[in-house]
């Protein structure tokens, strides 16, 4: 039967081009249970026409995925050319399904059964969708479920599949009795602690620790050694924790704008008086060492991998690591030739949580022996 997981990849002119050297990569497929693929932005409009392809070339009847403006395979990324990554397997012992929304994933789950911890879901999301910050936790919840993934980045068509074309705010694969591991890393370095939002209006914080918000985020970043705004424009963000969490998990958000006038600062979330808030920045060697970090832990926890999928964000990649292919270096360097695919998103999903600046990652695992 050969390895349970295929994993093909390939640019090319055309998608035709493509989509033929994956499925050479991948071979029969038959036998397996379910395909994940991601294709570059400039296929978008052929995702449907190339999972047709692969589903009739290796066999494999069930597929999911989306597009990205960077997709990424074992040791490799593609930003700004035509690329297709793929990826089949097989999945003994888990039961799967296929769903376009969230009203069906719910259907399945409640067919299919629960296995041990819920279900496990493998998403992709629309942003566009004003009902997506909802559903990511609706779905988690009603399926006592796990989820994984990301968000759809695209400078034209967005375009998802789940067994078949959908445009829904969320789809993908539900699992039940999954053998996984997953791991969660930040591209931010928080600087100094948290502080208390003490007064605000739907986004704009007015006040922090009973102060002028600016005047907090002024004295924080001259402590940090920041001077000068300029500097790090774009690269300064604010981070909000996560209720529970006890390894110090935060959410990052934009931070949009500051009214010298008000002394406040404009953040790309809503917060409410009590809540906690901590500003960070996007730095790479926190970034890689905390990449490494993850799946470090990841590789002692995940003793027998055999596939995996990562989803990271949009600003990482060879923005944030310097260049192309540098982040899935860092996870072959210490995980090998493991099969890995993936795409960089407009936003990554971990348990019933939206991220930016992260990289999430999950392992396939091989079914205990005995």
């Amino acid at each position: 039967m050969g390895e349970r997981f295929a994993m093909g990849h390939a640019s090319a002119a055309s998608w035709q081009h493509a989509a033929r050297q994956v499925a050479e990569q991948l071979g029969d497929r038959d036998e397996d249970d379910v395909g994940f693929i991601y294709v570059t932005d400039h296929l978008a409009e052929h995702l449907g026409d190339i999972t047709s392809f692969l589903v009739a070339a290796t066999g494999t009847l069930n597929w999911c995925g989306t597009v990205g403006i960077g997709i990424c395979a074992t040791g490799r990324e593609y930003f700004d050319v035509p690329a297709v990554v793929a990826m089949t397997c097989r999945m003994p012992g888990a039961n799967l399904a296929m769903f376009a929304s969230v009203d069906d994933a719910i259907t399945s789950y409640s067919e299919l059964g629960s296995g041990p911890g819920g279900a496990f879901c493998i998403v992709q999301g629309d942003p566009r969708r004003e009902e997506l910050l909802g559903d990511i936790p609706r779905l988690a919840r009603d399926t006592d479920g796990f989820l994984v993934g990301g968000l759809t980045s695209s400078r034209g068509a967005f375009e998802m599949v789940a067994g078949h074309p959908t445009d829904s705010s969320l789809s993908g694969l539900l699992v039940t009795s999954a053998q996984v591991a997953t791991g969660l890393t930040q591209g931010c370095s928080p600087l100094g602690g948290y502080h208390e939002v003490t007064r605000v209006e739907e986004n704009t914080v007015l006040e922090l620790d009973g102060r002028p918000a600016m005047d907090v985020f002024v004295e924080v970043l001259a402590e940090a050694g920041i001077n000068d705004l300029r500097e790090l424009s774009g690269a300064l963000h604010v981070a909000l924790p996560v209720s529970g969490s006890d390894t110090g998990d935060y959410m990052v958000r934009n931070l949009l704008g500051l009214d010298p006038e008000a002394r406040a600062i404009a953040i790309g979330d809503r917060v409410e008086e009590g809540d906690a808030l901590m500003f960070c920045r996007r730095d790479q060697e926190a970034a890689e060492a905390d990449l490494r970090r993850m799946i470090h832990g990841l590789k002692e926890r995940a003793l027998r991998p055999c596939g995996g999928l990562y989803f990271s964000c949009l600003a990482r990649g060879p923005g944030m690591f310097g260049e192309e292919g540098r982040e899935m270096a860092i996870i072959q360097d210490v995980l090998g030739d493991l099969p890995i695919i993936g795409f960089f998103g407009n936003g990554e999903i971990s348990f019933d949580r939206l991220y930016a600046y992260t990289g999430v990652l999950t392992l396939f695992l091989e079914p205990d022996p005995g």
